[in-house]
């Protein structure tokens, strides 16, 4: 488990099935996650009896964002690579009620650092829609630089998007 002062990141448990089936459906976050399809209880319950797999193993690693025994949102680290040292990550404060009070950013400065400490990694990414201003002043607040943008990359019913591709070199 990885503590912050507000917040503590812990692994995958079997009994987060309902509230991973709940946050996987949502269709609102689909376009950040670029999801089509919904998840079934079946293939969450099989995510979750290997969610015990090292990042090693699984190239990725998923953890819950708790905040006084209550989970509130997910953060990853995905597409590891460990010849490279890199990995990208991923946030998602679920609980609209918990959004702007500095709980996203405890949860990446405890991701960030695991990454860099713990698991020796060079270099961290994300890509993040040109319309996300939150998570583009979240992953700025945290000295990720822009590096790249990718022109029209992402179809949504309102047009096509740019992406743009942060990135954060360990120090």
């Amino acid at each position: 488990m990885l503590k912050g002062e507000n917040i503590q990141l812990r692994a995958l448990e079997p009994s987060d099935l309902e509230t991973l089936y709940q946050w996987e459906n949502n269709t609102n976050i689909w376009k950040v996650s670029q999801t089509i399809t919904p998840f079934s209880k079946h293939v969450l319950t099989q995510y979750l009896a290997n969610a015990h797999q090292d990042i090693f193993t699984a190239k990725q690693l998923r953890l819950i964002i708790e905040k006084e025994d209550r989970s509130i949102g997910m953060i990853d680290l995905f597409d590891f690579v460990p010849t490279h040292q890199r990995a990208g990550v991923g946030i998602w404060i679920v609980d609209e009620g918990e959004r702007q009070k500095g709980y996203a950013k405890e949860a990446l400065q405890l991701i960030i650092d695991y990454a860099f400490k713990k698991l020796q990694l060079k270099q961290i990414y994300c890509n993040i829609s040109s319309a996300n201003k939150a998570s583009i002043n979240l992953f700025s607040s945290l000295d990720f630089m822009l590096v790249g943008v990718k022109k029209e990359w992402n179809r949504t019913q309102e047009g096509w998007e740019d992406e743009l591709l942060f990135q954060r070199l360990c120090d």
